[in-house]
């Protein structure tokens, strides 16, 4: 099974001359086809500006994306599906309303829409305002548009945020069957006992830096494995990170 997913050496930096800052120094992520990939780090660490490149939302500055083993082209989109940050709704327009607008977009039939919002258990919930939906309502919504073009890669930052627990229970549960029928997950999470029980590899960035990437042994202490690479800036195989 090859890479559905796999940068090389990715760079983002901001700023000129003197002022310049480098969000990601140097990451090299390797995702399998059909797993479910756990992207962790501490607050700042590039994170988010990783997944945002990987989904078009900003250029590299250095570095290579390959996407199902071919370099990352602007018609991947139609096949990555993200939630990056708050999602991208209309508060005026109904919850089916707001998938219309981009199953438009995709040629997709209404019913489609139905089959996204039965997933994310808003179909009860469809004709009404999206501006009226609670935080975590309006999460499960910019999941359904996530999931409206069937994504071979699925990419969700911190999907959880605004869920109850057992919404969250929930969506562990989606995520997992979303590998089992085939869909790659990328998911960044800050709750890492959550991200022990559905990730197949994790990686761990650093500064801007990918200090560590494997695989996820049943009954590893991810906690642990965390708090350590921070400390220690490891690499994979033990290295130390510069």
């Amino acid at each position: 099974m090859g890479y559905m997913l796999e940068t090389r050496g990715l760079r983002k930096r901001y700023g000129r001359g003197g002022d310049v800052q480098e969000a990601v120094a140097d990451v090299g992520l390797h995702i399998q086809e059909g797993e479910v990939y756990g992207l962790l780090g501490p607050n700042g660490a590039g994170k988010s500006t990783t997944l945002k490149m990987i989904c078009g939302m900003l250029r590299p500055t250095a570095g290579e994306i390959l996407f199902a083993g071919h370099a990352w082209r602007r018609e991947d989109l139609y096949s990555i599906g993200s939630l990056i940050e708050e999602a991208p709704l209309y508060p005026n327009l109904t919850a089916r309303e707001n998938l219309r607008v981009r199953a438009t977009l995709l040629g997709l039939s209404d019913e489609r829409i139905d089959e996204v919002l039965s997933t994310v258990d808003l179909l009860g919930v469809g004709d009404k305002r999206a501006g009226r939906f609670s935080m975590g309502m309006k999460q499960r919504l910019g999941l359904a548009l996530a999931l409206l073009p069937r994504p071979r890669l699925l990419v969700l930052d911190e999907p959880t945020n605004g869920l109850d627990p057992i919404g969250i229970e929930e969506l562990r549960d989606q995520i997992r069957g979303f590998a089992a029928a085939g869909t790659t997950v990328l998911v960044s999470s800050h709750i890492l006992s959550e991200v022990q029980q559905m990730a197949d590899s994790v990686g761990i960035i650093y500064r801007g830096h990918l200090a560590y990437e494997d695989r996820l042994n049943p009954g590893e202490d991810l906690e642990a494995l965390f708090m350590d690479v921070c400390r220690e800036g490891r690499r994979s195989g033990g290295e130390v990170a510069a």
